[in-house]
């Protein structure tokens, strides 16, 4: 499967796409004027194609839009993700929370991965996927990376966490491992940037339990929201409009079934003490 372009690659791309409709010009026009195949723009307008400083100059010429700060985007369409430097190549939805500015996230067997200790992520790692133990490190390390954005001072990351019950009665690994979970769960829930609700078993069965999901957001109005939905051989990255909003309105009536934060705090320090 190839891999999918990057966010800031994609972003990039769909600007150029708007860039070229304003300007009044086809694809068929446009390529002509740029010296390019019909196929090669179009490429380049889907984000699989990479952009220089030069084509991006050469853009602006020719559909006669100057924008200061599009090289700016260009340039950092093509820096590789910080992930890489862990060794790690294809990180999809790491790539896309990067450039999020909330997440809003149900999840059903474990706790949120910006929520997880790091033996407790080691432990959900260990059980989902056969990894080299610098492999196995080096996922630990991002995720515990991903998580200093909840308590960042500049570009912080907003987290709604949907967790049902079960994630929290769910063994991973030893029993000292789970209240060490449990224990920081009541921790991290008094942080300005998450707002932790459970969906307590007493509810009963609910639409949520038809599989966990993510919805993103971005900061620029211009980028609609994003909806992920990993499974066991990939992953779904949707922006259509009908999927992502009826994922919203999903969350929404979840969220009307959730405890309040205090409750589910209280709920969680009640769980933690079964945990012998």
């Amino acid at each position: 499967m190839p891999m999918r372009p990057s966010f800031r690659r994609r972003k990039l791309a769909r600007r150029l796409r708007r860039m070229r409709e304003e300007a009044g010009m086809t694809i068929e026009d446009a390529a002509a004027r740029l010296d390019k195949h019909r196929n090669s723009l179009y490429r380049i307008e889907a984000g699989e194609t990479k952009v220089d400083v030069h084509l991006a100059r050469t853009m602006m010429d020719v559909y006669d839009h100057y924008a200061p700060d599009l090289l700016d985007q260009v340039r950092d369409a093509l820096t590789p993700g910080w992930w890489t430097t862990y060794g790690l190549r294809n990180m999809g939805y790491v790539d896309i929370e990067t450039e999020a500015v909330a997440v809003r996230e149900l999840t059903l067997l474990h706790v949120p991965g910006l929520l997880q200790t790091e033996d407790y992520a080691r432990a959900v790692l260990e059980s989902g996927q056969r990894w080299s133990k610098p492999e196995l490190a080096a996922h630990v390390k991002v995720r515990m990376v991903r998580q200093r954005r909840l308590t960042a001072e500049d570009d912080p990351l907003h987290l709604t966490a949907l967790v049902d019950e079960t994630a929290l009665r769910q063994r991973i690994g030893s029993s000292a491992l789970m209240r060490e979970q449990l224990e920081y769960l009541t921790m991290v829930a008094e942080v300005d940037t998450v707002d932790l609700r459970v969906l307590p078993q007493t509810i009963g069965a609910h639409a949520g339990q038809r599989g966990p999901f993510t919805l993103l957001y971005f900061p620029d109005p211009a980028e609609p929201p994003l909806l992920y939905v990993s499974y066991a051989t990939g992953a779904l990255h949707s922006e259509d409009p009908d999927q992502v909003n009826r994922a919203k309105v999903l969350f929404e009536n979840l969220l009307g079934l959730a405890l309040a934060p205090a409750e589910s705090v209280a709920l969680i320090e009640r769980v933690h003490a079964e945990f012998e």
